[in-house]
């Protein structure tokens, strides 16, 4: 959303842009996007631009389109930005949800678990972030840094500070379980066929998650935390009938049969292991 007191022409040409049929405009969007950092005041910005069947941008062209316009329109009002697009034809992380995503993230930070494109897509753009800041002389360096970081607990031991001095518990990253709120009903997504996954129809895995009440389907609608989508298994994985292709957590068992109906049809099983897709397809930089 755009807050009224950041960029307010933003609310009203977005607006606009809805009843006109102009919401994929490269320049609208553009606009869109950098008038909040522009106005925020950053010293440098680094841009996530997702391509694929989970992402605004689906065709690669598109992507590629609006990282080269928000990285020159920011660059030349004075903002240093660069970009890199990344993929979204299967889920980034095996957990779709509000709190369910907090504990994959919570169990990325200390190591306990990590979805090997979370952390591709993580370390890359803190390796940017960190030379774009001017902290680093190269982005070989910046990674470098970033999985030292990660690897040596400095980084979960930062976001336990940033936790408790927003207000949050002391202990959450140790005991996350203690304070994020869990659904009643899990299920579980079986497969109905042998072989491999071949692919993902993301969009609808997050439409799965809507579904259950973890998203808003009118600007006024309440989230349900506790409820979302775990043990997502990527793409390239095997599976055999009957096992599980992901856990459902829902409020009723209404809910989770709707949920999983939605995730089986979401997920395509065939014979033949798929080559691995690039998590980080490109980095887009100012020209010049």
């Amino acid at each position: 959303g755009q807050p009224a007191d950041l960029p307010p022409a933003d609310r009203r040409l977005y607006a606009i842009r809805d009843i006109s049929g102009t919401v994929e405009s490269v320049p609208l969007i553009t606009a869109s996007i950098l008038s909040k950092k522009l106005a925020a005041g950053l010293q440098s910005l680094v841009l996530d631009v997702k391509v694929g069947n989970g992402a605004f941008m689906e065709k690669s062209r598109d992507a590629t389109a609006l990282a080269n316009s928000l990285v020159e329109i920011a660059n030349g009002a004075g903002l240093k930005a660069s970009a890199l697009i990344t993929g979204m034809n299967e889920p980034l992380a095996s957990a779709a949800g509000n709190a369910v995503e907090v504990r994959n993230a919570v169990d990325f930070l200390t190591g306990r678990y990590r979805d090997r494109r979370l952390e591709d897509v993580t370390l890359a753009l803190a390796a940017e972030m960190l030379q774009s800041a001017g902290l680093v002389s190269s982005n070989q360096d910046g990674m470098r840094r970033a999985t030292e970081t990660l690897a040596s607990g400095r980084a979960a031991a930062t976001f336990a500070r940033m936790v408790a001095a927003l207000g949050g518990p002391a202990d959450f990253i140790e005991k996350p379980e203690k304070y994020l709120p869990a659904a009643t009903i899990e299920l579980a997504v079986k497969a109905t066929a042998n072989g491999f996954v071949t692919g993902i129809a993301t969009r609808d895995i997050g439409l799965a998650v809507v579904g259950l009440g973890g998203g808003r389907t009118r600007p006024d609608g309440q989230i349900d935390p506790a409820v979302g989508i775990t043990r997502l298994l990527p793409v390239g994985a095997e599976v055999g009938i009957g096992e599980p292709l992901a856990l459902i957590h829902a409020r009723s068992s209404a809910d989770a049969e709707a949920a999983a109906a939605t995730v089986l049809s979401a997920y395509m099983v065939g014979a033949s292991k798929p080559p691995a897709d690039k998590s980080v397809i490109r980095r887009i930089l100012p020209r010049g």
